[in-house]
């Protein structure tokens, strides 16, 4: 059985939190404002996986009002999320996800971002495809006031 999933995930610039993408600190003049570590790659990831599974979202599994997970580490959410899904004999397949920024530039930390997401969930970094875009100034991710991600997976039972 082929099951999709699909997730999005979008935060604001302008808080004092580091940006991190994917697991990976990345030098940026704006901080992000979020709960957890703010991290949109790892946040769009675990939406998708648990889409795909259908159990649900990351707002129900991790709560932004419960406390334990202020400033948690995506990745730790990203590798429990996993777990519930494996649990229930889901296997990944592949990955495909896009970041969408107008800055910082990212594709030097692509490979690290990369080997990151496939020690989290146990797989090849060839099941893993990451690429990142601009929207040519447009809206709020265009004024950098913003980044956002999108990410799919396809997982078989």
């Amino acid at each position: 059985m082929l099951r999709i999933g699909y997730g999005f995930d979008v935060h604001q610039f302008g808080g004092c939190r580091p940006l991190t993408i994917g697991g990976v600190s990345i030098p940026c003049m704006k901080g992000i404002k979020a709960h957890s570590d703010g991290d949109v790659m790892m946040h769009s990831l675990i939406d998708a996986l648990l889409g795909a599974a259908c159990c649900g979202d990351i707002g129900s599994m991790f709560p932004d009002t419960d406390a334990k997970y202020n400033n948690i580490d995506s990745r730790k959410l990203l590798r429990i999320a996993w777990e519930k899904i494996t649990m229930q004999g889901f296997l990944l397949e592949n990955i495909d996800i896009t970041v969408i920024l107008q800055i910082p530039k990212i594709n030097t930390y692509i490979y690290q971002m990369k080997h990151h997401l496939s020690q989290d969930l146990n797989c090849s970094v060839t099941s893993i495809n990451i690429k990142a875009t601009t929207t040519d100034t447009l809206g709020y991710i265009g004024r950098s006031e913003g980044i956002a991600c999108i990410a799919v997976v396809l997982l078989t039972r």
